[in-house]
């Protein structure tokens, strides 16, 4: 980490190297960008096209994906296997990318995710080089019908106010657009309120942003969103005992 003169120097710097040198990088159309596997599907598939004029190499990567801790955790897994997992895609083509479960998922939705890498070429002088990354969730559903099953509260963990949706179905839910209200009508501002997805049977904690630091004496606030099935308002109270 640098100080934070260090830090404002390196900014310059690079600033002023952005500014004079023009930036490459190779798009890429890439379809789907989330999946859902059927109860018994196998398998699946994405297609990555070079929309640039260079050929352009990618790396994939699976994970299976946790929320154990209450944040998204990925490892890396072999039951679902990507074919080809690095490959080089010429200008204006196409490449099928396989995407294959070694066995379905069990009692409760599976959740993985897949990263693509676009592995920077040669530099150029004076060309910046900018590499896309793209995580993609995928979902593969069990035999048995899945729902969610969505709890909520607020908690007080390190210093601060935490929201905490708790799963406890068999199939993950998304939960947008948040908003959080108190009694005298005070607004408060979700953290990584971008990242929706409560996996099947796990938690999910958003830290609260309070106004000056301080935080609600209420003891109840109201919970607005929209999830899988529409609106939601539901009315969160903090934890006794987090």
């Amino acid at each position: 980490m640098f100080s934070g003169g260090a830090g404002a120097v390196l900014a310059a710097i690079l600033a002023a190297i952005l500014a004079v040198s023009p930036v490459a990088a190779q798009p890429l159309g890439i379809s789907p960008v989330a999946f859902r596997m059927a109860p018994g599907q196998a398998a699946t598939s994405l297609t990555v096209t070079n929309q640039g004029n260079r050929p352009s190499a990618i790396q994939l990567r699976v994970f299976a994906w946790n929320q154990d801790k209450g944040e998204d955790e990925l490892v890396p897994t072999d039951q679902l296997i990507v074919s080809p997992p690095i490959t080089t895609i010429a200008p204006s083509a196409t490449q099928v990318v396989r995407l294959m479960l070694r066995r379905p998922a069990t009692g409760k939705e599976a959740s993985y995710r897949i990263l693509l890498d676009q592995i920077p070429a040669a530099a150029e002088p004076g060309v910046v080089q900018v590499a896309l990354r793209v995580s993609m969730p995928l979902f593969a559903a069990p035999a048995t019908r899945t729902a969610s099953a969505l709890g909520y509260h607020l908690e007080r963990r390190d210093g601060r106010r935490w929201l905490v949706v708790v799963n406890t179905g068999t199939r993950h839910a998304t939960v947008r657009d948040i908003h959080l209200t108190t009694k005298d009508g005070q607004r408060l501002t979700i953290a990584d309120a971008l990242l929706p997805y409560v996996l099947a049977g796990a938690t999910r904690r958003w830290p609260i942003v309070e106004p000056g630091g301080a935080a609600p004496s209420q003891s109840i606030v109201e919970l607005s969103a929209h999830g899988d099935l529409g609106p939601i308002r539901v009315l969160v109270p903090f934890a006794a005992n987090p």
